[in-house]
């Protein structure tokens, strides 16, 4: 199987970006991209997209990003992730591309961007840095 496939069936598991209407957009070592639509089930009092929906697309996005550099036989937890929101998730979607900083044995450090469409027009609505560690389900 290739990384690809793993990270495609994977991703087909979550059922909280099922949830959100999520879909895995592209697949490349040590970068994915993940898309969600803004849906009026995700937005809090002011009509934006929820925060928690940016961060679990962030997350996720990086999730995936450290998995591509990962052996065969791993997954990956995150250990930890910092949110920095840079303005309202206001639009039609949101797209998060999550990348590896540094990938060592133990951990990999990683990052994300989301960014927010209306229309045709993008705006950075948040970045995120993190560490995922390797897993090895029994």
């Amino acid at each position: 199987m290739s990384i690809e496939q793993k990270i495609r069936a994977s991703f087909d598991r979550q059922a909280m970006m099922a949830t959100i209407g999520a879909e895995l957009a592209s697949v490349s070592e040590g970068q994915v991209v993940l898309r969600a639509p803004i849906l009026e089930s995700v937005t809090q009092q002011h009509g934006f997209a929820h925060a928690a929906v940016s961060f679990a697309l962030g997350d996720s996005a990086a999730g995936y990003a450290a998995l591509s550099v990962m052996p065969e036989d791993a997954e990956v937890l995150t250990a930890e992730m910092k949110i920095n929101l840079l303005a309202p998730a206001a639009g039609d979607r949101l797209e998060a591309t999550g990348h590896v900083i540094r990938a060592g044995r133990k951990l990999v450090v990683v990052g994300a961007s989301v960014v927010a469409f209306d229309g045709g027009k993008a705006r950075d609505v948040a970045v995120l840095q993190g560490t995922m560690v390797p897993f090895y389900p029994s």
